[in-house]
């Protein structure tokens, strides 16, 4: 059974940019081998202007900790959304690790195939 790992990244302010960017490193974590679970495709059914739904969002991304084996964070900053995840995975001791832009580059590059992947939006 493949490892699981949480992806935690930015979402908010450019979420279609941000979810792309989260299609990008699911890839990344799958040709790594492991499972990536990926809370950013909640933006996808559910609104992230409105507060309620934001927040249910939150907590449906936060639940999926549980039973993850360890959690990717992905950016060059560190949102509150993020900032809660880091501390939840720092309480429960679940390895926690910073991924540099040039491991994604060592592991899927900059082909073709992705570049597709990312204007197609899946």
């Amino acid at each position: 059974m493949k490892k699981k790992v949480y992806i935690c990244a930015p979402l908010g302010g450019d979420i279609e940019g941000n979810v792309q960017k989260a299609v990008r490193y699911a890839r990344f974590a799958l040709k790594s081998g492991v499972a990536p679970v990926v809370p950013h495709f909640y933006a996808l059914c559910l609104n992230d202007d409105i507060p309620k739904e934001r927040e249910l969002g939150g907590q449906a991304g936060m639940s999926l900790l549980w039973f993850c084996d360890e959690m990717w964070v992905f950016g060059d900053r560190i949102t509150e959304g993020m900032q809660a995840e880091i501390l939840f995975c720092k309480n429960m001791k679940i390895k926690t690790r910073k991924i540099k832009e040039n491991e994604i580059k060592k592991v899927i590059g900059e082909d073709e195939n992705e570049k597709a992947i990312l204007e197609i939006g899946y």
